[in-house]
């Protein structure tokens, strides 16, 4: 946010506006994946260029930097060249002062790709593959928190629970303050996903989905893609079936 951003931040640092950079805002909800043309816009007005290191942080438990990990893989950007700093802002400054210093980039030339279509799902494919079918091949995880998968908790939907089939394994678990747990304790975390499955995951707002997807990948899956809208898509759809309660297909619902 930017007034933690002008209290202090890494020199060098420039700043992401989490929605309006990082989300489509000519689509509702907000974090829809922004369009590769308006990301690559927001890359150029940070002076990144085709071969630019880019070093993400935030000052939590790294989704935000995740999802930004997340869009530039999604279009096509060199990840040999990204890198996320564990700890954030508090790893920093246990070593190094924060800056007040405004930054002034040059206006960068980075070219993106068109998006990677094996990298994401719709709700088309959440409904079809896992809602009907029920796919022994897929594997649906919600990465919110418990309170909100089970629908004791509503943030801005209007429907309450989760998306029938969803597992809950909720990503900022992974986190211990703005360090991740050891890599033990994460295989722990994910030990009863298999490796050779196809995983769907999805949040709210697209933050802890990208934590997971960062986490996952760590891990070793494969085949990991997010579900372009999520929660705030899904649960504002009174046509879409939910459920209620701790467990994925709990309740009755209408397909």
């Amino acid at each position: 946010p930017h007034r933690y951003f002008t209290v202090g931040h890494i020199e060098g640092a420039v700043q992401v506006q989490r929605f309006k950079d990082l989300g489509d805002n000519h689509r509702s909800p907000l974090m829809y994946f922004p369009t590769k043309e308006a990301f690559q816009q927001t890359l150029r007005s940070w002076g990144v260029n085709d071969d630019s290191t880019v070093v993400i942080y935030d000052d939590s438990s790294t989704a935000l930097a995740s999802r930004l990990y997340f869009l530039l893989e999604l279009y096509g950007f060199n990840m040999q060249q990204v890198k996320v700093l564990e700890g954030g802002t508090t790893e920093w400054t246990a070593f190094e002062e924060l800056s007040k210093t405004p930054v002034k980039n040059s206006v960068g030339k980075v070219t993106l790709k068109p998006a990677n279509t094996h990298m994401f799902i719709e709700w088309t494919d959440v409904y079809d593959d896992v809602v009907s079918r029920r796919d022994e091949d897929i594997i649906l995880i919600d990465a919110r928190p418990e309170k909100m998968y089970t629908g004791e908790v509503v943030k801005h939907s209007i429907m309450a629970g989760h998306i029938p089939g969803a597992i809950n394994i909720v990503s900022l678990s992974g986190t211990s303050g703005q360090n991740w747990i050891s890599e033990d304790d994460l295989s722990t975390m994910y030990q009863d996903i298999p490796k050779n499955k196809t995983l769907y995951v999805y949040c709210h707002d697209g933050f802890r989905m990208s934590l997971a997807y960062l986490q996952l990948k760590s891990l070793g899956y494969k085949n990991v893609r997010l579900y372009n809208g999520g929660w705030s898509h899904w649960g504002n759809r009174l046509t879409l079936p939910t459920v209620m309660g701790d467990k994925p297909y709990s309740g009755d619902y209408d397909l």
